[in-house]
């Protein structure tokens, strides 16, 4: 009696935070799950993780891909116009959904499905806000381990991730060597940047910005609270720095009333603690490291002391530079300039 009751109640939480999440895409599916450890102590009661799919998983199970997302970005990696990495992933591309079963989840922490800040604490039954967990990207890849244990997938055929994605990437390349045969990071880099001030100073923005920010239990009053009005702000200037030059406010909009604020804030605090670099030894699978020739956040410039780390640790990695004016964004918009090069690494994968 008492598991039922548990079990009930669990279920529960996981339907309020699904209610309370700021978005569920409509193209996405949820998987969930209990009891979930953290790296740096304690446990996530409840687990969610949204998640698409394209292609079918084959009977030996081995032909997945696992595709990770950017800081800001969503699981809509592919399967219309809309999908972030559309011009890479899809029937006869790059990576060939006629070939391969590609998975995309959303990050633990994230705001558009997953379990995050904005998902019901079940002690104090309310939104976990800025209590939520100070999660790793260690975590995130242990929520996609989950997810794919789901599927009963061992062997990952490759691992491919964009901007924050890539730190993903590194981490599963050094920590589970053994579950994929590629990799590939993309405008990303294997340790992350800035430092924990810059998770301050995003705090700081939020509480001196927004005078309903009420250390972030602003849920349900975004508007009045100055919270929109500061989220579309910071994507603007986001938008501009990525290279963007009109429609910045009808791109910005959308955005800025789906993402959380509070989720900003965790994953940042994540990525800035991120660093693969003691452990790139262990990389044993073959590696595409992909940049863009006019990429502010990740620039070009950090590609040789990065590759010189992976070849003296004896990785088999390639670079490729993406001839792109489009900045950080020329992986998804400009797929057309790199995808040839990642075919002939798809490829080779056996």
């Amino acid at each position: 009696m008492r598991e039922s009751l548990d079990l009930r109640l669990r279920i529960g939480y996981l339907r309020i935070g699904l209610a309370l999440n700021l978005m569920l895409l409509a193209t996405s599916q949820l998987f969930t799950s209990q009891d979930f450890p953290l790296e740096r102590g304690g446990t996530l009661p409840a687990l969610e993780v949204a998640y698409e799919t394209w292609g079918t998983l084959n009977a030996a199970r081995d032909n997945a891909v696992l595709v990770c997302h950017g800081y800001t970005n969503n699981q809509h990696a592919a399967g219309d116009e809309n999908g972030w990495f559309s011009g890479v992933i899809g029937p006869g591309r790059a990576v060939d959904t006629d070939r391969f079963f590609v998975v995309a989840a959303n990050m633990l922490g994230s705001a558009l499905g997953s379990t995050g800040p904005a998902s019901i604490c079940p002690v104090r039954g309310r939104a976990y806000g800025l209590d939520f967990p100070d999660i790793t990207v260690g975590d995130m890849v242990n929520a996609q381990i989950r997810l794919l244990d789901h599927f009963g997938i061992g062997q990952l055929a490759a691992v491919v991730g964009n901007s924050f994605g890539g730190y993903l990437t590194f981490h599963w390349g050094t920590e589970h060597p053994e579950r994929m045969r590629a990799l590939v990071p993309v405008v990303s880099a294997i340790k992350g940047r800035g430092d924990l001030s810059s998770v301050d100073a995003l705090i700081a923005r939020f509480t001196s910005a927004c005078p309903g920010w009420d250390g972030g239990q602003y849920y349900g009053n975004e508007e009045a609270s100055g919270v929109f009005a500061e989220m579309l702000k910071l994507r603007m200037e986001t938008l501009t720095n990525y290279g963007y030059k009109t429609g910045i406010r009808e791109l910005a909009e959308p955005w800025a009333r789906d993402f959380d604020a509070n989720s900003l804030i965790v994953l940042r605090r994540a990525a800035v603690q991120f660093d693969a670099t003691p452990k790139a030894s262990e990389i044993k699978a073959p590696m595409l490291y992909v940049l863009s020739r006019t990429d502010n956040l990740f620039p070009p410039a950090i590609a040789p002391a990065t590759m010189e780390l992976l070849e003296s640790v004896g990785v088999d990695a390639r670079y490729y530079e993406i001839d792109s004016e489009n900045g950080h964004r020329a992986p998804s918009i400009d797929g057309h300039l790199w995808a040839d090069e990642l075919k002939i690494f798809m490829d080779r994968i056996s």
